[in-house]
């Protein structure tokens, strides 16, 4: 079927993706011995965790019900909440102290990413793709993506290229209780590189990037949502604390309202599988590589 249903296999890891992040996303929230960093970082992860049970595990069950209901829409918002629970696992990992649910947001991070594979694989890229009507304002979709990677690079590197070249550059990671930042380093190293690449092939209109962009432009809005609550979360834990501010709030909040914008306007234009189109053809070199 085009852009069909998806696989069991993807179904089931996905659900089981879900339990174990509702358990230690609750476990983060209800237990105030669990976490042992600084009290900011604490509040902060906290919030992810509510956003976690609040946003990213409802979106995800909703968008697997509509998904086996016949939904392309839901296929991408599925894929969103697992790139979602992808993220922050390795934020609860990572920029978080070693803690008694370490087990747990390992399995989050294993399933989730299993989880977004063998989706891709069952429904298949150039078939989703195909769901995607041919007035799918691809390229004014794709500027606004280059323009978010642009502020975002832009804001990593204007704190850490200064630091760089401080007699103690560790300093940059004061207040946060671990080593080196781990929003830096997936940001910087996978997560921008492939939506400026991706929006690259939306701006061409390929399979590949009608898919990426459109499943990371879901998780994006759910990220904002969270960057919103787990700095206000934070801020409260430590109202003293500079690595948590309480003016980020409303501005995240704007960026999730924005960036519903072009989510909207690529899913409304998901055709019906028997309106579907044929995704367009790519080079020769790259056809093998669209899943």
């Amino acid at each position: 079927m085009l852009g069909g249903r998806p696989s069991k296999a993807a179904t089931v890891l996905s659900a089981m993706t879900a339990i174990v992040a509702v358990a230690a996303s609750a476990w983060t929230l209800a237990d105030p011995g669990l976490l042992h960093g600084p009290p900011a970082m604490n509040g902060s992860a906290r919030g992810t965790a509510v956003v976690m049970l609040a946003v990213a595990i409802p979106v995800l069950a909703a968008s697997m019900g509509r998904a086996h209901a016949g939904s392309a829409a839901a296929l991408v918002t599925w894929a969103g909440a697992l790139l979602y629970i992808v993220y922050n696992s390795i934020l609860f990992l990572f920029l978080t102290p070693f803690n008694s649910a370490f087990l747990l947001c390992v399995g989050m991070l294993g399933l989730s990413v299993w989880s977004v594979e063998l989706l891709r694989t069952s429904v298949g890229m150039r078939a989703l793709a195909g769901r995607f009507s041919p007035h799918a304002p691809v390229r004014g979709v794709a500027v606004y993506v280059w323009i978010v990677v642009a502020l975002n690079a832009g804001a990593w590197l204007g704190r850490i290229v200064p630091a760089l070249s401080d007699i103690y550059p560790e300093n940059l990671m004061l207040g946060t209780g671990v080593a080196t930042n781990a929003i830096y380093v997936q940001d910087l190293a996978l997560w921008l590189p492939l939506m400026a690449v991706s929006a690259y092939w939306l701006y061409r209109r390929e399979a590949r990037g009608l898919v990426i962009c459109s499943a990371v432009l879901a998780m994006w809005v759910i990220e904002s949502i969270s960057i919103s609550v787990d700095q206000w979360m934070g801020h409260v834990a430590d109202p003293t604390a500079t690595v948590v501010s309480p003016d980020l709030v409303d501005p995240f909040v704007l960026l999730a309202i924005i960036g519903l914008v072009p989510v909207w306007l690529m899913l409304r234009n998901m055709l019906p599988a028997d309106e579907a189109v044929r995704a367009p053809k790519l080079p020769a070199t790259q056809a093998g590589r669209t899943g």
